[in-house]
């Protein structure tokens, strides 16, 4: 954090850590390029601001005029309830996994490096999604460049490991060099509510910080697996919450979607038009702690801008009680929106 910066500018900082669709992200580079002293202390993150613009908007931008991609996209733009990223060594089973339980078929072979680029799947959940992306295995002989970029979007984290596996240990300790270097940080806290760098020391607004669980896969060919966790822990000195797993049988994986949604603190938000029944097919999602402008922005921006008040539906409060925009909404909440 650079000296002397104003509240303007820490706010702006703190949506960008929070911000995960590349547009917010750029609205909120540019609110902190126009809030930050511009002093001497100040350069270094300036450029690095100024840098960050340019590579989202030429990312926003697409492809040149005349011109056409030069490959498979590396940067997933979020979708679903959340966005979680898949990553673990080679070997480990990932993209298997990735496959059970999205139905998206990513490539999984009995040799490494089989995923080359980032494969999105849609995780069903209850009514909602979870959007998991598969990236490539990550070790020292198979760098992957743009594997920080890929990253910046994600909410959390899979670790997958098959701990049974000799060698699994060093080459976790590999993957978390790898990220290190490209200024990703996996963290054991998953802070429901707020931002995942509060337990952090002038955290680097650049860094992505990922709320990681440790998936222990292959459990269905591994008995002892709850000793090798035991192990992999008093070796490396990552404590990450963990949970077992089998692609191949499906073992811990319907436990896995909702582990997921409630340490996210995701909240299911329904939506009814006055006079009708609500729509319980398509809820929208938010964060636990956002309120009912923030579901307002979702349904359209003109809603937003022009809303008065909702009445709402739900266990915290009394049948059709009307509420101000700040009324912080639960899970299971309906709400019909007044502009």
């Amino acid at each position: 954090m650079p000296a002397n910066v104003t509240p303007a500018y820490k706010a702006a900082e703190a949506a960008y850590r929070r911000a995960r669709d590349p547009e917010e992200r750029l609205e909120c580079l540019r609110e902190m390029h126009r809030t930050i002293p511009k002093h001497k202390g100040t350069e270094h993150i300036r450029a690095d601001i100024k840098t960050r613009m340019k590579e989202l908007s030429e990312q926003l931008a697409g492809p040149r005029k005349g011109g056409t991609r030069s490959g498979p996209a590396t940067v997933i733009r979020p979708d679903g309830a959340a966005q979680v990223a898949l990553l673990g060594p080679p070997n480990s089973g990932k993209s298997a996994l990735h496959t059970r339980v999205t139905g998206s078929h990513s490539p999984s072979e009995p040799y490494p490096f089989a995923t080359q680029f980032p494969q999105p799947g849609m995780m069903p959940v209850d009514d909602i999604y979870l959007q998991l992306v598969d990236l490539p295995s990550l070790a020292p002989e198979h760098p992957i460049p743009w594997i920080g970029n890929a990253l910046q979007p994600a909410d959390c984290c899979l670790l997958v490991a098959d701990l049974a596996h000799a060698g699994t240990i060093d080459r976790v300790e590999a993957l978390h060099e790898i990220l290190a270097e490209r200024n990703v940080h996996l963290v054991g806290d998953w802070p429901i509510y707020g931002d995942v760098t509060r337990g952090i020391d002038d955290p680097d607004p650049f860094a992505v910080y990922l709320p990681t669980l440790l998936v222990v896969n292959k459990i269905d060919l591994e008995s002892g697996y709850r000793e090798d966790v035991v192990v992999f822990e008093e070796l490396t000195g990552y404590t990450y919450p963990w949970a077992g797993v089998s692609a191949e049988t499906g073992e811990g994986l319907e436990e896995l979607g909702h582990w997921l949604t409630s340490h996210l603190g995701v909240v299911r938000v329904y939506t009814k038009i006055p006079g009708q029944p609500a729509d319980m097919s398509r809820p929208f999602t938010v964060r636990r702690g956002q309120t009912v402008q923030d579901v307002a922005r979702l349904v359209h921006k003109d809603v937003a801008r022009n809303l008065k008040y909702a009445r709402v539906w739900g266990t915290t409060s009394f049948d059709g009680q009307q509420v101000g925009p700040e009324h912080v909404v639960a899970d299971g909440d309906v709400l019909e929106l007044h502009s």
